[in-house]
């Protein structure tokens, strides 16, 4: 299991489990490669509006996003499978409930508009500890990241 050392706290490469995803890691990366130009898109457009122009300062400049793309993205796969409130994935993703909202919102349309269709888990949490207990007996190993030589 990859727990950060933290009771009840997740890191986000074992939220990318197959079996929390119900899709294998390779179909996962390919789904968020798939999906983040689309959704990077639609921020900065949206953006845009809210700014009511473009924009004065380099990308990057200013706040961070509490999410990236894959994250918003694998939160959305995880939200739509059913195995936890909005409020569980703020808490295993260490933002609150308006930001997963938002990712929701932004991604769930994206999936329709690309075909993907994501079946709802038979599992079903209300904690960290839940999730973390789970992994434990049922999750895999992620695939070995293989180092840079230098």
């Amino acid at each position: 299991m990859h727990t950060t050392g933290k009771p009840g706290r997740i890191n986000p490469v074992s939220l990318r489990d197959p079996e929390l995803t119900g899709m294998t890691h390779q179909q996962l990366n390919s789904l968020i490669g798939e999906l983040t130009p689309t959704l990077a898109e639609l921020r900065e457009h949206s953006r845009c509006e809210q700014r009511g122009g473009e924009r004065r300062r380099a990308p990057g400049a200013g706040a961070k996003c509490k999410l990236t793309s894959a994250d918003r993205i694998l939160a959305t796969v995880l939200y739509l499978r059913r195995f936890g409130t909005q409020d569980l994935l703020g808490q295993l993703f260490a933002v609150n409930r308006s930001t997963i909202t938002d990712a929701v919102g932004e991604v769930r349309p994206l999936l329709k508009q690309h075909g993907h269709r994501i079946p709802a888990s038979t599992a079903r949490f209300r904690t960290p500890t839940d999730v973390t207990a789970y992994l434990e007996k049922y999750g895999t190993e992620p695939p070995q990241e293989t180092k840079p030589a230098c």
